[in-house]
């Protein structure tokens, strides 16, 4: 029988941004039916082989981040909602998805539910995450009871079912500005007629340094821009004592507030170009640097800087292999549940970042959507001096388990 092409929007919002330190404590009630109360979350004992899983996240967030033309990305709220769609998906479908990220979906799912579990917490620093689904109360959806079951459990999701009208717009507002005490008080203006689920997860990072920069350490210099030009810009100065080196780089880490994340600067040899030292990087790459660290005197210096970058993410995560998905009449996503109006298939994937890095300490924030449609050592002698004056990669990651939060380049000042 041939599929049906009326389309019908699954929007999944997937938010990773700042919040500040101190939560006001601001409550909006949520109009919806809470589906929750039918299903009670099953005991999931978290794994403790995380390091199982690192290198081919690492090896995923690095491919990502290229095939993104080197732009600033959130791994991880690109890795959750990839791996909370995946629920929804069976044959060929879950098969490229899981072979894109290299591990099977139940790997995934306990991997995740694991890191959600050992995130490190403190006054000065903080890596927050919660989770809602929401579906219309329109008779021509049906939703998978395995799913809702299978995010649950892995997920803590809130899960609602509501009219999809103006009300469950304020709704799902109301939610998000709850979760970021006020930071973020709107995401949707409005609800499509064809829309039928919309998946939330919202992520938010904050954090001090170690060190916090003092008036005397900023001052201004220039740094020298990619296309060979010169600019003004602040910089912060600093001593560090973590020294990452590779045959064609060297680079040093920067620790937040004990230590649990840190800030990680990678800057190329003169001689090589960043983006060919970003092309030769994958996973192992990134984790023997970051494993090689050393102890050892570096004199350091930071531009302030801050970035945002907006992406349409389809043709990127198509080319890495996860193909099935986008089309509409061969996607198979009927562990979600399944429309009176044709086949489930993903048509969109926005990914929205910002990031901010200043002598106190770094906001970051992101924000990925993804829509879907029916329709068919010792100190050397020597200090070691890394100015980060030219083009330059970093990374903000969780000292733990080395997975990187953030990807990105400062190619300009």
């Amino acid at each position: 029988m041939k599929k049906s092409r009326i389309g019908i929007n699954v929007i999944s919002i997937f938010l990773f941004f700042s919040l500040c330190f101190n939560f006001s404590g601001c409550t909006m009630k949520v109009n919806a039916t809470d589906l929750m109360q039918g299903i009670v979350p099953n005991k999931v004992t978290p794994t403790e082989k995380m390091n199982d899983y690192i290198v081919k996240i690492t090896d995923f967030s690095i491919r990502l981040f290229k095939a993104n033309n080197n732009t600033l990305i959130s791994p991880v709220s690109v890795l959750f909602a990839i791996a909370v769609t995946a629920n929804g998906a069976d044959g060929e479908t879950l098969e490229q998805i899981e072979n894109m990220l290299g591990i099977p979906i139940e790997n995934i799912n306990l991997y995740l539910y694991s890191y959600l579990n050992s995130l490190p917490q403190g006054e000065k620093y903080m890596l927050n995450i919660a989770n809602s689904i929401w579906f219309t109360d329109d008779e021509r959806f049906t939703v998978n009871s395995s799913f809702l079951q299978k995010n649950a459990d892995y997920y803590s999701a809130s899960i609602y079912q509501t009219p999809f009208n103006r009300n469950t717009c304020k709704d799902i507002n109301n939610w998000i500005s709850n979760k970021t005490d006020g930071m973020i008080t709107k995401i949707i203006d409005k609800i499509p007629s064809d829309a039928v689920m919309y998946l939330v997860n919202g992520l938010a990072f904050e954090t001090e340094w170690m060190q916090i920069y003092e008036k005397q350490q900023v001052k201004e210099a220039e740094f020298s821009n990619s296309d060979g030009t010169k600019s003004k810009a602040e910089f912060m100065y600093s001593t560090e004592l973590t020294y990452l080196q590779d045959e064609n780089a060297k680079g040093f880490m920067k620790y937040y507030d004990e230590g649990k994340y840190a800030f990680v600067a990678i800057l190329p040899d003169e001689n090589t170009e960043i983006s060919d030292y970003i092309s030769s990087l994958n996973g192992e790459k990134i984790i023997n640097i970051l494993s090689s660290r050393t102890t050892e005197t570096v004199y350091t210096s930071i531009p302030k800087f801050e970035s945002e970058n907006n992406t349409e993410m389809s043709e990127a995560l198509k080319n890495m292999g996860m193909k099935s998905a986008f089309d509409m009449y061969n996607a198979d996503f009927s562990k979600l549940g399944s429309s009176s109006h044709g086949n489930i298939y993903i048509s969109n994937v926005l990914h929205k970042t910002y990031i901010s890095v200043g002598e106190k300490g770094t906001k970051a924030g992101a924000v990925s959507i993804i829509e879907a449609s029916d329709g068919a050592a010792a100190e050397s002698e020597a200090p070691k001096e890394i100015y980060l004056d030219r083009p330059f990669m970093y990374m903000i990651i969780d000292c733990e388990n080395t997975v990187p939060l953030f990807i990105g380049t400062v190619l300009n000042m």
